[in-house]
């Protein structure tokens, strides 16, 4: 809506244009007229639409046509005005007005105009006779007013009906010659009818025309009231009530007659509150408001607008299959646009056995588009209309802006459900299959996607620590930019079959992430495949171990079933948990947990124990077990678990700040005493297929590695129980 409204008096000389100034301000005839009055400003307290008016008079005696002519071109409308007892100032508004001022003003943009046929109170007669031709020939005519300035006839009504022409015209939504609403219009009531439609049942029921009413008009319509505009509906259409509810017939019905009854303000109020301009295009205000993105943050969507999201699902999912077939999708769109999702949305979050967006795959794309761009994610949302079905003053509501990464560090915790983790590799490394398998898709339902359907993304959810998590994963690009390297996980793809594709990973990692927080994983692609020694100086075993990074983890999407999914699960739970502990640290930890880290996080569970199938009981494994089970290390375990349980200070100290005792004491105990049972512990529990290959046994002369082993163990072990200390101390702190 415009914020003021400026009205332009032009017609022939003695039509009486500046007595009907004069006679609006001081409510009365004026004894002296002069020649021209002085432009007039109405604030907006006293017009009824609450808007600024500026009242601008024309002299023909005082003005020149250069004058007029810049009048014309700043006037929102404009009056002429005639003289209904003088014929030709009525022939003057069509062979001199009227081309004059459609000759100065654009076609695309033309000024709304109104006749006023002044000095009624000379006459007995009306001369709308004479108009209404003129009306039907010219449509840039809102109306015609007869008044006297004399009498103070029409005179309010005058100035109304101007401001109205300017604030709700009827050409955008009106066809006079046609009697009935325009494309544009029907188009933008049905967007709003299927905003308005909660259940999507195709009728508004009575409940959904209350929640309309009270949205547009601020007030609820009573039983009686909801009755009479559905019979008046009745009366006039077959089909516009079906059920009880109003079809969308009936609405626009309702709506073309408000318009024929010269009630434009109340179609144009309903297109006001949906986000609609005077042309008839949803607002910049309305569809990307204003929402503050500082650096190095990120932006999620709260758990509103996951309810409304789940709500515009189950409206759209008719057959409850917790999917969205592609007839359902395109239904979920109607109110856009545009069809904002292409054929790779199906490749970039998760799909049923048909190929359909399953419940969780929506919400992964939602997450996505508002990770990726919250701009357009503001624009679906107002497409949808939520704002208005959540009564909030603009969707970015529905936005949450995550804090600083380094803030984040410091506090050693982060309160972000999605996680960004860029995939690195060479050319044919694996890095699509890694990205498809994410989705559950293996190596034969990849080689089904069609090239023009692929997507350069995969998201879907992870749980750590029993959360429910988002996990973002994009390959990289030819050239990695800021935004590309301030990911908050990295994986190194390389193919164990190709020679040459470690030494990529290598140098990028050498290049970008050597000195960086950033934590990093090796993935060694197509394990199903032969290995073959890689060119580089170092295997990557030994790159590994002299950057503290974990040992490649082996990876294949070529099974028949779907892919393993554990390694993303560790992935996502890096970040997190690498916060309070080193990368490299979580990553021992989650391999001797096998996927069970949650455990560690939560009460140290132990589960069944993971059985050697080595024969001859000389493996690193077996050999592991073996000396855990000897009487010195034993002693070492009842020694330092004394001695951590007494840093601990369970008679009622402190444990980095932070008082354990009592109840809490005992369970600390019970906890720490499960860690340190080592043999029947997480940490212990992990396979030769871990470690090291299947077919490498430990001889005698071997026995310094299996003391690395052993330390190793060891090590997990009391990092362990440094860390959950740690994590109890923090939690006592809050």
């Amino acid at each position: 809506m415009r914020k003021d409204v400026r009205i332009l008096l032009v017609g022939e000389p003695k039509v009486g244009k500046t007595s009907l100034i004069m006679s609006l301000v001081s409510e009365e005839f004026p004894d002296e007229v002069p020649l021209r009055a002085e432009e007039i400003t109405i604030p907006a307290d006293v017009t009824p639409e609450r808007v600024p008016t500026h009242i601008v008079d024309y002299s023909e005696a005082e003005q020149s046509d250069e004058q007029l002519y810049q009048e014309i071109s700043k006037a929102n409308v404009i009056c002429i005005v005639y003289s209904v007892n003088n014929k030709k100032s009525i022939e003057k508004v069509t062979s001199h007005w009227i081309p004059l001022i459609n000759d100065r003003t654009d076609k695309d943009s033309r000024v709304p105009l109104i006749l006023v046929g002044n000095k009624s109170d000379l006459v007995e007669h009306s001369s709308m006779e004479t108009i209404l031709p003129i009306m039907n020939q010219y449509q840039d005519i809102e109306t015609c007013v007869e008044c006297s300035a004399k009498n103070l006839k029409n005179i309010s009504e005058l100035f109304y009906y101007a401001q109205k022409a300017v604030l709700h015209p009827t050409g955008p939504l009106y066809c006079p010659e046609e009697k009935e609403l325009k494309p544009s219009c029907i188009k933008s009531l049905t967007r709003i009818f299927k905003v308005s439609d909660l259940d999507n049942d195709g009728i508004l029921n009575d409940n959904e025309l209350n929640f309309f009413q009270r949205t547009c008009f601020n007030t609820p319509l009573a039983p009686q009231a909801l009755e009479d505009v559905k019979n008046v509906v009745r009366r006039n259409m077959t089909d516009g009530v079906k059920d009880n509810g109003l079809s969308l017939k009936g609405f626009l019905f309702l709506h073309t007659l408000f318009i024929q009854r010269g009630r434009h303000e109340t179609t144009w109020t309903v297109l006001r509150r949906f986000g609609y301009d005077d042309d008839l295009e949803l607002t910049q205000e309305y569809l990307f408001p204003m929402i503050k993105m500082p650096p190095d943050c990120t932006t999620e969507l709260n758990h509103n607008a996951y309810l409304f999201l789940q709500s515009v699902f189950d409206k759209h999912d008719k057959d409850r299959d917790c999917a969205l077939s592609p007839e359902e999708v395109k239904d979920l769109f109607k109110v856009f646009p545009y069809m904002p999702w292409g054929p790779d949305v199906n490749h970039t979050v998760g799909t049923n056995e048909q190929g359909w967006i399953t419940y969780q795959g929506y919400l992964s794309q939602w997450t996505l588009t508002t990770y990726l761009d919250v701009q357009r994610s503001l624009e679906y949302f107002g497409y949808l209309g939520y704002s208005i079905i959540y009564e909030q003053e603009s969707q970015a509501a529905a936005i949450t802006v995550t804090r600083n990464k380094r803030i984040d560090l410091q506090k050693k915790q982060t309160q972000r459900s999605v996680f960004r983790c860029n995939v690195l590799g060479d050319r044919g490394s694996g890095k699509s299959g890694f990205l498809q398998a994410f989705l559950g898709k293996n190596l034969q339902g990849q080689r089904r996607i069609r090239e023009d359907h692929k997507s350069f993304y995969a998201i879907s959810t992870t749980y750590v620590y029993g959360q429910e998590k988002y996990l973002l994963v994009m390959p990289d690009f030819d050239f990695l930019s800021e935004a590309d390297l301030a990911c908050d996980v990295v994986c190194l793809v390389y193919d164990i079959n190709n020679p040459s594709s470690f030494e990529y990973c290598a140098k990028v990692y050498k290049q970008y992430f050597i000195d960086s927080k950033t934590p990093c994983v090796v993935v060694a692609a197509k394990s199903d495949l032969h290995e073959v020694r890689q060119h580089y100086s170092l295997s990557p075993h030994e790159f590994c171990r002299k950057h503290k990074l974990h040992p490649p983890q082996p990876f294949t999407c070529s099974v028949t079933d779907a892919p393993n999914k554990d390694i993303y699960t560790r992935i996502t739970t890096m970040y997190g948990f690498g916060l309070l502990i080193p990368p490299y640290v979580v990553w021992y930890m989650l391999s001797f947990c096998d996927g069970e880290y949650t455990h560690f996080c939560v009460s140290f569970r132990s589960h069944a124990h993971l059985r050697c199938m080595c024969a001859s009981n000389r493996c690193t494994y077996c050999l592991c077990q073996n000396l855990l089970k000897l009487e010195l290390l034993r002693s070492f375990k009842h020694n330092t678990s004394n001695r951590v349980l007494k840093a601990a200070g369970l008679g009622g100290g402190w444990v980095w700040g932070a008082p354990v005792g009592g109840r809490g004491g005992f369970q600390l105990t019970q906890q720490l005493s499960a860690v340190f049972n080592v043999e029947g512990s997480n940490f212990m529990e992990v396979s030769a297929e871990q470690l090291i290959p299947p077919e490498r046994h430990m001889a005698q002369a071997d026995l310094k590695n299996s003391t690395f082993w052993l330390r190793a163990s060891v090590g997990a072990t009391v990092f362990a129980v440094l860390g959950f200390a740690m994590y109890r101390a923090l939690i006592k702190q809050r």
